[in-house]
């Protein structure tokens, strides 16, 4: 049977065997390619034209028509646009020996003009917060912007119906979790979940209410399309999570579910939840799946506790799709030898 990019794509996320494995590069935030080594790979491939940047902070690249032709590629990214508000966002350019900005929720970003690679953390603008007032007050992106959705439902039936591809229905803004860290400060936030629970509590609830008034106009758009909801959060690190379970379980998960439980009841097709989920992440499995997520990504296989797929196909196979990893990223990929 000769498969279509489409049919390709939702055979694998109803675990049956397509034709071959399907094919991602540039389809959310977090499965695309750097700028430079975009620039690398097209050069090597000979794949004609420029290699531009899709998101700054990141510095992720476009995956341009060539390059997604010479691949054989199968996802689009159906994404927002930008707002017509961009409440405190700016470019600052160069600053000493730094490329800044400030994006619409006002964290400050910079990049080492010399060798660097994507832009840092540098300015958190919930830092100095103190009470759930506080938070409330702070100017809020406005996440049902005109301006967002402009385009989306046409750009998803080009993808479907012009080019017969899966596409990714993009996120607004970075997972619920990391976003309140970056916000508040890493530091800060880490010592607020075991010293000043309310504040987390405030500042995840505002996070969860803009994703939830994004995605039900996202989602409404999309009509019945099965839609493949791109979400995330870090979880873990190279040994271990970065909270111990049962924090998360408190603390932020509860967070995780009624998003994700949302995104399915105000589809009118059938959503699949992809999951960012970067780390030593096996012990949140269980909990993720009784949230309703989909698809984990990626599987980092050097990571404690990672590197049986096996097992992982025993005990969770049924459940979930792996998209993108399950391959040595840390030490093949980069350091072996082709054979």
């Amino acid at each position: 049977m000769a498969y279509t990019s489409h049919q390709r794509v939702f055979a694998a996320l109803e675990h049956k065997e397509p034709d071959r494995v399907p094919i991602d590069l540039g389809g959310t935030a977090v499965t695309g390619i750097n700028i430079r080594a975009l620039r690398r790979l097209k050069k090597h491939l000979g794949i004609p034209g420029a290699a531009g940047i899709k998101e700054k902070i990141t510095q992720l690249a476009v995956t341009d028509d060539a390059t997604f032709a010479r691949l054989d590629l199968d996802v689009r990214c159906v994404g927002p646009q930008p707002p017509a508000n961009p409440g405190p966002a700016k470019d600052h350019g160069l600053v000493d020996t730094y490329y800044r900005l400030t994006d619409e929720w006002g964290m400050g970003w910079q990049m080492p003009a010399d060798g660097g690679h994507y832009y840092d953390l540098y300015h958190s603008p919930l830092a100095r917060v103190e009470t759930v007032q506080d938070v409330e007050r702070f100017p809020w992106p406005d996440p049902l912007d005109p301006a967002r959705f402009v385009g989306m439902r046409e750009a998803a039936d080009q993808v479907v119906y012009g080019e017969e591809k899966a596409f990714i229905l993009e996120r607004m803004s970075s997972g619920m979790w990391e976003h309140a860290m970056w916000m508040r400060g890493y530091e800060q936030f880490f010592v607020d979940m075991v010293t000043n629970q309310t504040l987390v509590h405030a500042i995840m609830s505002k996070i969860l209410e803009i994703k939830m008034a994004y995605w039900g106009k996202a989602l409404e758009i999309m009509g019945d399309y099965p839609v493949i909801v791109s979400e995330a959060d870090d979880l873990g690190g190279q040994k271990r999570l970065l909270i111990s379970l049962q924090m998360y379980k408190n603390l932020i998960w509860p967070y995780h579910k009624k998003l994700f439980e949302f995104v399915k009841s105000k589809a009118k097709g059938k959503a699949y939840i992809f999951f960012h989920n970067d780390g030593a992440i096996y012990p949140t499995l269980p909990l993720l799946i009784e949230a309703g997520v989909d698809i984990i990504n990626p599987w980092q296989v050097n990571c404690t506790g990672m590197d049986d797929t096996a097992q992982f196909k025993r005990e969770y196979g049924r459940d979930l799709t792996v998209w993108g990893g399950s391959c040595d990223t840390q030490r093949v990929l980069p350091f072996g030898t082709p054979d």
